[in-house]
């Protein structure tokens, strides 16, 4: 096989002959980013579609849902709407679209680095305010913060049993050119959990230290200043080995250490530790349930017979919209949700008793 020629690929290659081996996270981090900032990503030209892309019904149900924890909330007059990642403001534009039929209309920002797709999110929501990190959103009002399929795409470690105990894999060229992992040399037994740490050699346990950095600081501004953070994603929910890195290129797997910068690399979330950092900070953890779980609760069923109705000709479209987002053998039990909220708020709606 040939070695990869674009521009990243060429720069890692010749960081990694120079200073030697770099983390998966640090080769993740500088693939997304090239890739994020190229083009996007996103549609049927694209290499992957998101739930809100599928359908209107995705966003309108979010934003009903973030409508009423805010009416049960007192209707707060100051109240900030914050999506991570918003791809191209789609399911924004669908979930403020439903919140104003309750006369509520809270300001919008964004938390997105790609210039490639802000162009795309201003002429879906004219009046969002764009920054780049969790640290510039405002201090003033609670916070309703939706991340849909935005932790999957952060860096994650991964470290791999070896005789000699736990070790980090690197990423480092090989013989043919090609990028492949290593372990390190640093003895790693500290950061795996103690339940995993006898596991058999060549295991691998992940971790998301730029996940919990963002998540620490998301649940610091709810405790002060009230709100909700409504995470979906895919991800698993009992702790785990094994590999979850994977790449997309043109809505099919491809190689994660081929072609860096040109593909969509994504790595499964961990919701266990996210519940248990909430859980940590006194936090109110709603969730984890599937996708399907939360969208049959909110009313997808009745949204998309009502939709049907009103567009007889579209009633098979809409209908497998329906299934994709939330039929078990598809995006229902593969995507979780998870609401992390102030105690001071309502219990969120659509996670059962």
């Amino acid at each position: 096989m040939l070695p990869d020629t674009g521009q990243l690929a060429l720069k890692l290659a010749r960081q990694i002959e120079g200073s030697g081996p770099i983390s998966v996270a640090e080769y993740m981090r500088a693939a997304n980013e090239e890739y994020y900032n190229r083009a996007d990503p996103l549609g049927i030209d694209g290499d992957f579609i998101t739930a809100p892309e599928i359908s209107q019904m995705f966003g309108e149900l979010t934003g009903l849902w973030l409508a009423d924890i805010w009416m049960r909330a007192n209707r707060p007059q100051l109240c900030h709407y914050v999506e991570l990642g918003p791809g191209r403001g789609t399911l924004a534009a669908d979930a403020l679209r439903s919140v104003e039929q309750f006369g509520f209309a809270p300001d919008v920002h964004f938390v997105e680095t790609s210039e490639a797709l802000r162009a795309k999110q201003l002429a879906s929501v004219p009046r969002a305010n764009i920054v780049r990190t969790c640290e510039e959103l405002p201090t003033d009002g609670p916070l309703l913060i939706v991340a849909n399929e935005f932790f999957d795409a952060l860096p994650i470690k991964q470290l791999t049993a070896t005789h000699a105990g736990w070790r980090e894999l690197l990423v480092a060229r090989g013989q043919a050119g090609k990028f492949i992992t290593v372990p390190g040399i640093h003895n790693m037994d500290h950061i795996v959990p103690a339940s995993v740490r006898g596991a058999p050699i060549g295991s691998i346990y992940e971790t998301a230290p730029e996940t919990s950095g963002i998540l620490y600081e998301l649940t610091s501004r709810i405790l002060k200043q009230g709100g909700v953070l409504l995470i979906i994603d895919y991800g698993y929910t009992e702790p785990g080995l094994g590999s979850t890195l994977q790449a997309l290129h043109g809505h099919a797997f491809a190689d994660p250490f081929e072609n860096p910068g040109k593909n969509d690399l994504t790595a499964h979330v961990n919701f266990v530790e996210m519940a248990n950092l909430a859980d940590m900070r006194e936090l109110r953890v709603s969730g984890p349930v599937g996708q399907g779980v939360w969208l049959t609760a909110l009313g997808i069923d009745q949204r998309a017979a009502h939709i049907a109705a009103s567009s007889p000709d579209r009633s098979e479209e809409i209908e497998a919209a329906r299934d994709r987002l939330a039929a078990d053998d598809q995006m229902g039990q593969l995507f979780k949700v998870l609401a992390i909220s102030s105690p001071d708020w309502p219990v969120p709606e659509g996670f059962g008793t």
